[in-house]
């Protein structure tokens, strides 16, 4: 997908740089997969702040995505390429044999009028949904599941794919974003090609009021707070942290202190992890 740099009319747009969603062919989401989205804050159910600098940004739908993919043998029409404000790839619409619509989180190459298809007889294309088992070595592929059944959890955001390395056995073993190697179930499902909207990393906003406009507050650093809101906070003038190590809000170890826990069980499926020496 193209970006586009804005005509430098403001300081705004001198330093944007834009997509220019030629890939988008409607404006109008499906009203029967829409619904409404209420914002938080970045509080949790007992309204405490656990997300910092979240607030405010233009009102929003969510869109119901389909990420189990399990109407198995139902051909499918991409009827609509569309924008999704809750995601940074692209959706599909999709309009089933049987009349039912679904979205689907749109890859490289798919566009409308192509039929799309999941099960284990379907084939190796584009938005495809396959078994594990049925996909060959080597394909790219996206919306992993990592439990039967559950849906898609893993490669969803624009650009990603992850890649079939071999079989292993009742395991896949997975080459993800992050170069992270992971064996996963045989029966989990992946959806085949890369997402849409890789140039999503090379964008550029241009100015904070766009920021604001995603529901992004401005970033407080730590030793500019109170001590009551921060373990940072206090002190005369411009004061050091003040303690071993830099701290989280809530005065946990950050900035590089290893937090994921070392007894737990998925880790025997992580061949090599994203931060190992390659």
């Amino acid at each position: 997908m193209p970006l586009k740099n804005l005509r430098p009319i403001t300081p705004g747009t001198r330093n944007a740089v834009r997509p220019s969603f030629e890939e988008i062919t409607t404006k109008k989401p499906e009203k029967s997969l829409l619904e409404p989205l209420q914002k938080r804050g970045g509080r949790n159910n007992k309204g405490r702040i656990t997300a910092y600098h979240r607030g405010g940004g233009a009102r929003r739908m969510y869109r119901r995505i389909d990420f189990k993919r399990r109407k198995d043998g139902v051909p499918a029409t991409v009827k609509t390429i569309e924008y999704d404000p809750n995601r940074t790839t692209r959706i599909a619409l999709l309009h089933y044999a049987d009349g039912e619509k679904a979205y689907i989180l749109a890859p490289v190459n798919l566009s409308v009028g192509d039929k799309v298809q999941s099960g284990s007889d379907a084939e190796i294309s584009p938005g495809n949904t396959l078994p594990l088992r049925n996909i060959p070595t080597g394909t790219v592929v996206h919306n992993l599941e990592l439990t039967p059944g559950r849906g898609g959890q893993l490669v969803r955001g624009a650009g990603t794919g992850a890649q079939v390395l071999s079989r292993e056995g009742d395991y896949v073993l997975i080459r993800l974003p992050s170069g992270e190697m992971r064996r996963i179930l045989l029966n989990c499902r992946a959806s085949v090609g890369q997402l849409s909207n890789p140039d999503h990393k090379n964008e550029s906003l241009g100015k904070a009021g766009a920021k604001r406009h995603l529901g992004r507050r401005p970033h407080v650093r730590g030793v500019a707070k109170n001590p009551v809101d921060h373990p940072h906070g206090g002190g005369e003038g411009r004061s050091p942290i003040g303690m071993p190590g830099p701290k989280s809000p809530t005065g946990k170890p950050t900035l590089g202190h290893k937090t994921r826990n070392k007894k737990k069980t998925s880790s025997r499926f992580i061949v090599r992890g994203r931060r190992w020496r390659r």
